[in-house]
């Protein structure tokens, strides 16, 4: 065999490796298997059979094209990647996997060196100071060498990488040995054939080897990071909603309490019928966990917050709902018609001697939910309206939750005249699902 020939096969070799490693990051159950650290038996036989698998048909490959695609068999990689990803069982169980093919075509020190690198891999594996430490082996043993002379708090980490580098050359020698001892018939190698003539071949050889177990290792730990940064945003996302939430209730609760201590005195009956409101009110709050709630359930809390403000204003304010019914049972977020009702009241009605209407109004067509809040009370004026998404509590906190929820895919508008009412529109997708229910099946 030529240099170049030789050459080309290694480097081929390598590329297999990181195919075959993106090919197993790509299904879900080994992504969920990656993310735990602490695996059942059964978990890692699964490992074992998925890798087995797909490695035993590299080796197929190699013995049924006669060596014509040598660069596909990675069988004692793969051992060694699996003891050293899901322990002891794992290796022993995919070096065993990997090494039937080659037992069928007499290749019988395949099975007992295949078994036993996958062994070594799980007892790497243990040694690990910190699980997190495989994940950030390197192939180059300077910059382990480096980090050993610079992190010397470090020493452990460092020193397990240079065992595992280590222990990757001697299963490289231990393949090679055996195979020039009882012969290639017992044992397949890619030892190059005349390695006095290009003795670089031979360090090219061993270092194939150490990148085709640090390669699958790499192109997983990447898989991990992108799975942990899924999650992270998916958290993000929750305790962003659960914050926006929180701003709003205790500004609706400070309002009615207020309301209540004004009315303890002058008329104990309608302080009493707002406390039992205001109860009911809390108790659907207290009760309530999900981000979206029927929009018949919203409603029914609107029903109960005008009921507080209507003991407060009297016949002052007047209330419509003209909602189509198909509208009732679809899922809109929860607490989003409230502050925007609060804030006709209060800065649309409640400065009006002969107070106003509010009317919400509920449609479905193609698909997208319609909802709108408009007063006829005095209105906003146009430099306050251009900033209003920015300020407050009301509107900008309603924004910020749609944000939250549908990404892009939703519309809110404010249209208000001085003296003129204000009328709030919201579109919202009705069979579209949030960003938060999505991140929470992609952590499934």
């Amino acid at each position: 065999m030529v240099l170049e020939q030789y050459l080309l096969i290694l480097f081929l070799k390598l590329a297999a490796a990181a195919s075959l490693a993106s090919i197993v990051a790509r299904f879900g159950v080994f992504q969920r298997v990656l993310m735990a650290e602490e695996r059942t038996v059964e978990k890692r036989l699964s490992i074992a059979a998925g890798l087995g698998i797909l490695y035993s048909a590299g080796v197929t490959a190699r013995i049924l094209s006669r060596s014509n695609y040598q660069a596909l068999d990675l069988g004692l990689e793969g051992s060694l990647v699996a003891g050293i990803l899901g322990g002891y069982v794992c290796g022993l169980t995919t070096g065993i996997l990997i090494s039937i093919p080659a037992m069928m075509s007499g290749e019988v020190l395949s099975m007992p060196l295949f078994a036993g690198v996958g062994v070594a891999g799980g007892l790497l594996r243990d040694l690990a100071p910190d699980k997190e430490d495989i994940w950030k082996f390197s192939p180059f043993p300077d910059l382990g060498l480096w980090r050993f002379i610079r992190e010397v708090r470090n020493w452990r980490r460092t020193g397990y990488h240079l065992t595992l580098f280590a222990m990757i050359l001697f299963a490289e020698f231990l393949r090679i040995s055996l195979s020039q001892s009882f012969g290639t018939r017992y044992l397949y190698h890619l030892f190059p054939a005349n390695p006095e003539q290009h003795p670089m071949l031979v360090a090219a050889l061993f270092v194939t080897t150490v990148f085709a177990v640090a390669l699958p290792l790499k192109v997983w730990n990447n898989t991990r990071t992108e799975r942990m940064l899924e999650s992270q945003r998916a958290l993000l996302t929750e305790a962003r909603l659960q914050a926006l939430t929180s701003q709003i209730n205790p500004h609706f609760l400070f309002n009615t309490l207020n309301s209540v201590s004004s009315l303890i005195r002058t008329n104990p009956d309608k302080a009493r019928t707002m406390v039992y409101k205001l109860s009911r009110i809390l108790r659907r709050l207290l009760q309530k966990q999900e981000s979206l709630t029927p929009l018949r359930e919203e409603l029914a809390f609107i029903d109960d917050y005008l009921a507080i403000e209507l003991v407060r204003f009297g016949d002052k304010l007047k209330f419509q709902k003209e909602v189509d019914p198909r509208s009732l049972d679809m899922l809109v977020p929860s607490m989003l018609l409230q502050p925007l009702v609060e804030n006709s009241i209060k800065h649309g009605l409640s400065a009006r001697v002969e107070g106003g209407l509010i009317r919400i109004l509920s449609t479905v067509e193609r698909g997208i939910i319609h909802l709108v809040v408009e007063d006829d009370g005095d209105g906003i004026a146009q430099e306050r309206l251009a900033n209003l998404f920015e300020q407050g509590i009301g509107v900008s906190n309603v924004n910020e939750r749609l944000k939250v929820l549908y990404g892009n895919d939703f519309r809110l508008s404010v249209i208000s005249q001085p003296k003129g009412g204000t009328r709030t529109e919201i579109e919202i997708p009705q069979v579209a699902t949030p960003v938060a229910a999505i991140s929470h099946r992609q952590m499934a």
